[in-house]
């Protein structure tokens, strides 16, 4: 199934995507719970509990399609250079804190954290901000966590994947080199677009899809999660042997080739510009840049 958080008429709402994609039906929830997108649902699958009733279903053409997530429980996880052409990409640009001789592929995941107030949703502006000239984009697959657990072994770690989303890692690259430690640079208000919806794991194969990313329509990214260095059961079985992990946790998996920082002269973003992230089985988050 697919669930979409939407505002309308000033009110938030959680539903059930139709397969058409034209309407949407709103679970029946408390607006507390339906503020905080499909968290409600997927903790309540976590314990078993029946989903709420549908409501008569409406059109998605008539509500602002907002993030799945648009405030999640905890920072977001996500991953450095977990793809080959990438990690090389990356650790031949000069922006890279975490390369040494020898290293451009890493040994073990590399983890790093966005701050959840940094979340927007579709079609929300991706804010440049006065204190940095190199924004870039990162299309990414997201993982969200159903059943929590600690100590997941990989061979049971897709047992609690809940489903899939679309994140843009937007980064400042001048302060990921600077501050040598990514969080900042990673985690500007505005700087993780999500959405449009969620994806659940029983209608789309996360392990194997293709991320594309459009920067005014030029194709820039093009790769499949089958490349990825490290796959979705080692880094939830990395990120789980010391951090307990809970429904409706989001990993973001990492980026392909392709990135602005890896071209002569980089491609950074620019106000005006518009970049859209596709998935394979999600569809499209297209965010303007201002």
């Amino acid at each position: 199934m697919k669930i979409v958080a939407y505002r309308l008429k000033g009110r938030s709402g959680v539903g059930l995507v139709s397969a058409d994609l034209q309407q949407v039906q709103p679970f029946d929830l408390p607006e507390a719970q339906s503020d905080l997108g499909a968290q409600a649902l997927i903790e309540m699958q976590a314990r078993g509990d029946t989903l709420p009733a549908l409501l008569p279903a409406i059109a998605l053409s008539e509500v602002q399609i907002i993030a799945p997530l648009p405030k999640p429980r905890r920072n977001i996880f996500c991953v450095g250079k977990n793809y080959f052409a990438h990690a090389k990409e990356f650790a031949g640009s000069g922006f890279d804190s975490s390369a040494k001789s020898g290293g451009d592929i890493p040994a073990d995941p590399i983890i790093f954290t966005k701050v959840p107030e940094s979340v927007v949703g579709p079609g929300a502006a991706i804010e440049m901000p006065a204190v940095s000239t190199a924004i870039d984009y990162e299309a990414e697959l997201a993982v969200i966590i159903g059943r929590g657990g600690k100590g997941i072994a990989a061979k049971d770690a897709m047992a609690h994947v809940w489903g899939y989303t679309i994140v843009n890692d937007i980064t400042a690259r001048d302060w990921q080199s600077r501050h040598q430690q990514w969080h900042m640079g990673k985690s500007f208000d505005t700087f993780c677009p999500m959405g449009p919806w969620l994806v659940s794991a029983d209608e789309l194969d996360g392990t194997k899809t293709r991320v594309r990313c459009y920067v005014n329509g030029e194709e820039r990214q093009n790769a499949s999660t089958v490349d990825l260095i490290f796959d979705i059961p080692k880094l939830i079985e990395t990120l789980s042997a010391g951090i307990t992990l809970y429904p409706g946790d989001v990993i973001a998996t990492g980026t392909p080739v392709g990135v602005g920082i890896g071209f002569k002269p980089p491609k950074y973003l620019q106000a005006g510009d518009v970049v859209r992230v596709e998935i394979d089985g999600i569809g499209s988050l297209e965010n303007p840049v201002r």
